[in-house]
């Protein structure tokens, strides 16, 4: 057997693409040529070796220097050298399991697993030899709950293994509710929903809980299989609290202030300023402005236009897009499967447009003028006025009302607007009477537009994806030429320098020359840049906000959209509001897409929103109902704008 040192060079396949294939390329060479057909290997690490050589010739990944006669030779070995590993672990039993596994890297366990279980070494070896043995050689739990033929064989040992240990909850965490986990976990078919209940209770009372994993169980859906129901996730949600509580109850040695503010000025010029102090977000406004904005028409205008809450084109800036998200919050978070992942960037843009409905809200009431009632005249005269839209209402809430009452208020009266204007679509008129005939919950994400491929959306297509990648994300391989010469992503870096042709390194103009030939950019000669502006601006969209608007699109943007379509990079469809703006309403209102989301129309609306909540949670609650109907308003008029056009 060979020493750890040289242990590090054994072959392991990892798959035909990957690029340690070519270091394995000597070696796999080597242990062809020596390879004896009547031998069997000496060890069970010989015989993995000989399973991943095994692998490199099915794939035909092979050395270049093989002439055509020596690939054929190595193709035509390749039946048996699966023979001779199939006949090593045939022969594990009893008495020479525990001996066999000895020394085996920690690279080789998954295949060491498969091996056994291909060749039916869990059916002749007992689990009171074999688990055991197992675990001596390093290999873990989890691994084994990778492994469905172990798990299937020794299911009942297997249901011991898991109820042994609290820690072992999050083996259940992984594969029930954690996003993106690499490998499937099997369970035994005799590892009930009671146990499986019993094991993530006890998991919240032990001192070795993540606060990761407990707020998974926290936000995780109701669900039978799992074991989780409402005492369990209010458990969860409880002991998540006491966590936090603990983390936060000494002062750290370092504070670090995070936040926004957002202010008034009486001298500044410009409608709006945005300065960035360390963590601290303070947005500025002119009073003068506002001042001079006081129609009813200019105050909507002002939350998208001044507040930002969504950009040229009418896409709401508001949602959490995968855009915004650091590297550590896209690969190194516990992500819950049903959660709507958010990071930094959406805190903040969330802190901001409370604090901006807050203030606007005041600065309002400061002059007679109720923002309820504005968004009332939208309904009742903007629409009859400027569009022949007739019968459409909105009703204020009472002023008196508390704010649990305005919360209530407003997100029914939100779904009464969304089902109008549904109908409207439908129909092409809203009938009052009709209306009152319908009860349909709210979709957010098939409320209809009254325009045809209204959005734009990158396909599965790889080339789009690989595109939108390489100009845009972070971990592009065209952003560093050299220390003086790099950015945050390709597009900034080709757009702010000159950069020709021969500075990029060898690996990188493969690149570069995909993107020629796909004719994104172009090469000058005295620099590589941006092929088209409107094309690229398309390309920026569907990175940024996940989508276009095909009607905000200039004729010369509009035939770059046929053109990726002919090519199978876009596909257009329907509805008021984008993929992620949905996704960002049933985050907020419902549970129909993620179970982290605060749930806040159906707590209201059913009453069952927690009996301690104070005034204070109830007015935030407020603000964000007001926000997002604010949002509803902003979509619906860019609506009727657009179909006029």
């Amino acid at each position: 057997m060979m020493d750890g040192a040289a242990d590090l060079k054994r072959v392991k396949f990892y798959g035909a693409a990957d690029l340690a294939s070519h270091w394995h390329l000597e070696r796999i060479a080597y242990l062809i040529a020596h390879f004896d057909t009547t031998d069997v290997p000496p060890t069970v690490v010989d015989a993995i070796e000989l399973h991943n050589v095994h692998s490199y010739i099915e794939a035909g990944v092979l050395p270049l220097t093989y002439s055509p006669r020596e690939r054929a030779t190595a193709e035509a070995l390749a039946p048996q050298l699966r023979a001779a590993v199939s006949k090593f672990f045939f022969g594990f039993n009893d008495t020479n399991v525990a001996a066999r596994l000895s020394g085996i890297p920690y690279y080789y366990r998954f295949n060491l697993l498969e091996l056994l279980g291909r060749n039916r070494a869990f059916e002749r070896c007992t689990p009171e030899v074999m688990l055991p043995a197992l675990t001596e050689a390093g290999v873990n739990l989890a691994e084994m709950l990778d492994c469905k033929k172990l798990v299937s064989t020794y299911d009942s040992h297997i249901r011991d293994a898991l109820l042994a240990d609290a820690r072992n909850a999050e083996h259940l965490i992984r594969k029930y509710l954690q996003k993106d986990v690499s490998s499937e976990l099997y369970v035994p078919k005799n590892f009930t929903s009671f146990d499986a209940k019993e094991l993530l209770s006890n998991y919240l009372d032990s001192e070795d809980a993540n606060l990761n994993f407990v707020r998974l169980i926290e936000t995780a859906p109701i669900d039978v299989q799992t074991g989780i129901d409402a005492r369990l996730k209010l458990k969860a949600k409880r002991r998540s609290q006491r966590m936090v509580e603990e983390l936060f109850r000494e002062e750290s040695a370092m504070k670090i202030k995070t936040g926004a503010e957002v202010r008034l000025s009486d001298s500044q010029r410009e409608p709006a300023k945005t300065e960035l102090d360390d963590m601290v977000t303070t947005h500025t406004y002119s009073r003068s402005w506002l001042d001079g904005t006081l129609d009813k028409a200019s105050i909507l205008n002002n939350f998208q236009h001044l507040f930002e809450f969504a950009d040229d084109h009418a896409l709401l800036t508001l949602p959490s897009y995968p855009s915004e998200l650091g590297v550590f919050e896209r690969f190194m978070t516990t992500t819950g499967r049903r959660d709507y992942q958010i990071g930094a960037a959406f805190r903040a843009k969330e802190i901001s447009s409370l604090l901006q409905t807050r203030l606007y809200q005041d600065y309002l009431s400061s002059k007679d003028i109720d923002l309820e009632t504005v968004i009332s005249w939208f309904f009742d005269s903007y629409l009859v006025e400027e569009f022949g839209a007739l019968n459409f209402s909105f009703a204020p809430s009472a002023p008196a009302s508390s704010f649990l009452e305005k919360a209530r208020h407003l997100f029914a009266e939100m779904e009464g607007i969304v089902n109008q204007f549904r109908l409207y679509v439908q129909e092409g008129e809203l009938d009052r009477e009709l209306l009152a005939l319908t009860s349909d919950p709210v979709a957010y994400r098939q409320i209809p537009s009254l325009l045809n491929g209204k959005y734009v959306y990158a396909t599965d297509h790889e080339e789009i994806h690989g595109v939108l990648h390489t100009l845009f994300s972070d971990q592009s391989g065209l952003t560093y030429i050299n220390d003086t010469l790099h950015d945050s992503s390709a597009a900034r870096l080709l757009v702010r320098n000159e950069i020709s042709y021969t500075d990029f390194a060898v690996h990188q103009q493969s690149i570069v020359d995909k993107l020629i030939h796909l004719r994104v950019l172009e090469d000058t000669g005295a620099r590589v840049q941006i092929a088209k502006t409107e094309q690229f601006g398309l390309l920026y969209r569907l990175f940024a906000r996940n989508a276009a608007t095909y009607h905000r699109l200039s004729r010369e943007g509009r035939t770059h959209v046929d053109a990726f379509e002919a090519r199978g990079w876009v596909t257009r469809s329907s509805s008021l509001l984008t993929e992620a703006e949905a996704s960002y309403f049933n985050y907020f209102l419902n549970k129909t897409e993620f179970s982290n989301g605060p749930e806040l129309r159906n707590k209201y609306l059913h009453g069952s929103q927690a009996a301690s909540a104070s005034e204070s949670e109830h007015f935030q609650t407020y603000l964000t109902s007001l926000k997002m109907l604010i949002a509803l308003v902003i979509k619906i008029n860019d609506e009727f704008c657009l179909s006029m056009t």
